[in-house]
């Protein structure tokens, strides 16, 4: 059975993979409220034996990717602001496109590809860390990881209806015999 005493014993363990998902220290103290108060609720389903830290790590998880799910139906996942603020004030319309086309395909994504993703080459976790909150075995990471990437590519390199690159357009050749005349 979970008790108190299990969960407070994790709570350090618990508190470093909050600060790992999250941004700010107070959204990690917050997702790690949460994942303590959604535990004891649930304390019921606690199977004896089970790893307290898989067990609220799981929690914890699906609390983030849940909150994640409902914060990117209303902001982007990519803020182009702050990049553009990190490039300088000539940032490229081009990096604008891009960041828009990257975030657009990830919300194409299923949820288990979109998660790894965000686990992996967002958050930056380890693999083996990857494997132990979704209580799959290292390999199957890695393989989900592969198709991930393969799917999210493929939706970067699939052209978008009415979309033509300004350098296949004509529109550069066009301003030329403009500014020529």
């Amino acid at each position: 059975m979970l008790n108190q005493a299990a969960l407070v014993q994790e709570m350090g363990h618990l508190r470093k993979f909050a600060s790992r998902l999250c941004i700010g220290r107070a959204e990690a103290e917050d997702l790690l409220q949460s994942t303590l108060l959604r535990a004891i609720e649930k304390k019921h389903l606690f199977e004896n034996g089970t790893d307290v830290f898989k067990w609220t790590s799981k929690i914890m998880f699906n609390l983030f990717v849940s909150n994640y799910r409902r914060r990117t139906k209303f902001e982007s996942l990519y803020d182009p602001a702050a990049i553009i603020e990190r490039e300088g004030v000539e940032a490229s319309s081009e990096t604008k496109v891009q960041l828009v086309e990257v975030e657009e395909a990830m919300q194409k994504l299923s949820g288990d590809h979109r998660d790894i993703l965000i686990m992996v080459c967002i958050k930056g976790m380890q693999y083996q860390e990857v494997a132990e909150i979704l209580d799959v075995p290292l390999g199957t990471v890695r393989s989900r990881l592969s198709r991930a990437r393969e799917h999210l590519q493929a939706l970067m390199d699939t052209p978008r209806v009415g979309f033509v690159p300004p350098h296949q357009s004509g529109y550069y050749k066009d301003m030329r015999s403009v500014a020529a005349a």
